[in-house]
């Protein structure tokens, strides 16, 4: 696909990496052609961009004139592992959640049949949720643990809803008079990273509240979903109609 030019930074090296991103459905290699039509660049652009490449380890050509992935981008990926701390890309989008909601926002991840809330954060009010970091609670309630289980393949109708809806809401599951929204955050390969969770308490919830809170932690999910490389259609508005929640009146 052409590059649009309204794209930010520098146009060469913006072509530069969208042939490096071709590479990432190809196994066995990629020809100039390949990459012509997986870029919409010219045949000479692509050659001299590919030479550049080359001379730095990010590709390496082959004796039949294919291009392969060089060693270059699994040692920066080795980097990346070894640096990567979640809560580095968590912490702004937690921050925004909460100064918009005025709730306590969590992040939460899987650990064999329960959940633990690894990172938090709320303002001052008078009445708040009480979750720690480092809690842990069952996998089978609360709206965050319902995320896990669904994206984790949990088999069950309510499961498909909630992978089809792209979030889920909880009343009461895990502490009374609670509710909470939660939608899952992916990474590279639409792996499942976590989940998050913006909890209230139940007299501050009612749908109006949920119209106008689910699209701030579908944004908040899909901001950190990009962040860490996946895939975000799932956030896409028109977000599904929850004809299914009892909302307090």
């Amino acid at each position: 696909m052409a590059k649009s030019k309204e794209e930010p930074g520098v146009a060469s090296v913006n072509r530069a990496l969208s042939i490096l991103l071709a590479f990432q459905d190809s196994v066995d290699g990629m020809t100039l052609t390949d990459l012509m039509n997986a870029t919409g660049l010219y045949h000479s652009t692509i050659l001299r961009i590919c030479e550049s490449l080359e001379h730095f380890g990010f590709l390496k050509r082959l004796e039949n004139g294919r291009y392969m992935l060089g060693a270059k981008p699994f040692y920066l990926g080795m980097l990346y592992q070894e640096s990567f701390r979640l809560w580095d890309y968590a912490a702004p989008v937690l921050r925004d959640l909460v100064q918009q909601t005025h709730e306590t926002a969590a992040i939460y991840i899987r650990e064999n049949n329960e959940r633990i809330c690894l990172h938090r954060m709320s303002q001052p009010r008078s009445v708040l949720m009480h979750v720690r970091e480092g809690e842990r609670v069952e996998l089978d309630k609360g709206a965050a643990g319902k995320i896990l289980l669904a994206f984790s393949g949990e088999k069950g109708k309510v499961f498909d809803r909630i992978r089809n809806d792209g979030y889920t809401v909880s009343l009461s599951e895990r502490e009374s008079e609670s509710a909470a929204i939660a939608c899952p955050v992916f990474g590279v390969g639409q792996k499942l990273v976590c989940s998050i969770s913006l909890g209230m308490p139940m007299f501050r919830f009612n749908r109006d509240v949920f119209d106008r809170t689910l699209p701030l932690v579908m944004q908040a999910s899909q901001k950190l979903t990009q962040d860490l490389g996946g895939a975000t259609d799932i956030f896409a508005p028109p977000y599904a109609i929850a004809d299914n929640i009892t909302f307090p009146n």
